[in-house]
């Protein structure tokens, strides 16, 4: 069953939950994830340039390696989709329904960026930390580019996007490209990183991405990002 659409308060938008349904993972054999150490906020973000990098990206953020706990993508799970990945435990997935109703197109624009649309809403909240890690597909019908064309128009989807790295890197066994990257918070009125990973399925492009609220938020959440892209495999 789906559960009703539901809009945030502008202040939360960009930190918040958007049209979701309903579901709960696959469970995995439980496992105790490590403790989340207190870690100061960054004083700058790292310097960063639009050219193409083979450098692989670390695999671990403050809290180490996550430990999976639960599978998602496949059938049976909270977000069918052309792919599926493991994940941390108590991260929450909800399925993305956009309406069809043409007085809610303002709604479901918030479920678009550049040519991909968000199928599923990983919220980060019950594991303690504010965040999502979102995966987007591409139209369907519409035209299907290289990953790295469709992960550069979705980066270029956030007008406020700068200081962009883009490398190759593996998902896992695919070849993928990753984006690292700054986008300007509302509700702070300051940079933040962000980043997000491509890859082609024989289903079209899949796009993974992480936020946060803030610069420090989004690294704490990196290691669920890190298992979701080391997982992975095609449908």
């Amino acid at each position: 069953m789906r559960l009703p659409i539901r809009l945030l308060a502008p202040a939360l938008l960009a930190a918040g939950p958007l049209l979701t349904g309903c579901g709960g993972p696959e469970p995995l054999p439980e496992a105790a994830p490590a403790p989340r150490p207190t870690s100061a906020r960054p004083s700058a973000l790292a310097p960063s340039t639009d050219a193409p990098s083979t450098a692989r990206p670390s695999s671990a953020g403050p809290s180490g390696p996550a430990v999976a706990a639960a599978s998602l993508g496949g059938p049976g799970t909270a977000c069918p989709l052309p792919v599926s990945f493991s994940l941390p435990k108590d991260w929450k997935p909800n399925a993305i329904e956009l309406p069809t109703d043409p007085e809610l197109a303002d709604l479901a624009d918030l479920a678009r960026r550049g040519p991909a649309v968000m199928r599923c809403e990983i919220d980060a909240k019950p594991a303690g930390l504010i965040g999502f890690l979102r995966v987007w597909t591409l139209e369907k019908g519409s035209a299907q580019p290289s990953a790295r064309a469709a992960l550069e128009a979705f980066v270029k989807g956030d007008e406020t996007s700068s200081a962009v790295t883009y490398r190759e890197i593996e998902a896992g066994a695919l070849p993928a490209v990753e984006a690292t990257y700054t986008v300007r918070s509302a509700l702070f009125d300051e940079d933040k990183e962000e980043r997000a990973f491509a890859v082609t399925t024989p289903k079209g492009v899949v796009v993974v991405d992480l936020g946060g609220t803030d610069t420090e938020e989004h690294r704490e959440m990196l290691p669920a990002y890190e298992l979701a892209r080391t997982t992975l495999k095609a449908l």
